[in-house]
């Protein structure tokens, strides 16, 4: 997939805090988007809280945060209400943001392949243009250089 064809458009998307959200209605400020395998487990926690943690900073920049995953409605509430965190959760099950955004990979499970979410996160800029995306995530280190990408984008 050409990284051209990422928008900062989608239909009308559950998430979490009773939202129903579309990312064309964060046009005009930076947005991040990053996408998880599965709530509660130890990787997607961890990132969580780091975007979690810094949240205040991106806030300060005027930056939006949204996490996204498979996951469902009621899964993703409790995730969240366990750890805290301030930005929306989407909910994808049918996997239409995560085919939109190429997320979904075929990954090695104990052996196994199985097609899953390739943890990724997307950076738009306030002209809903894809600034950055970084792809096979790793966790430490990552929320961090995600911060410094929007802090360059000012």
């Amino acid at each position: 997939m050409d990284a051209s064809s990422i928008t900062l458009t989608s239909p009308p998307l559950e998430a979490t805090g009773g939202k129903t959200i579309r990312l064309d209605d964060f046009a005009g400020q930076p947005v991040v988007i990053y996408f998880y395998p599965r709530d509660n487990t130890p990787g997607c926690t961890k990132e969580g809280e780091a975007f979690r943690d810094h949240y205040e900073a991106f806030s300060k920049l005027g930056c939006r945060i949204l996490g996204a995953s498979r996951d469902s409605l009621k899964s993703h509430e409790r995730f969240a209400e366990k750890h805290d965190f301030p930005f929306p959760l989407i909910a994808d099950p049918d996997e239409t943001l995560c085919r939109q955004f190429d997320v979904i990979k075929e990954k090695n499970m104990y052996g196994r392949k199985v097609m899953g979410i390739e943890r990724s996160t997307f950076l738009f800029d306030a002209d809903g243009k894809l600034a950055r995306e970084w792809r096979k995530v790793r966790v430490p280190g990552h929320v961090e250089e995600v911060l410094q990408a929007v802090r360059d984008l000012a």
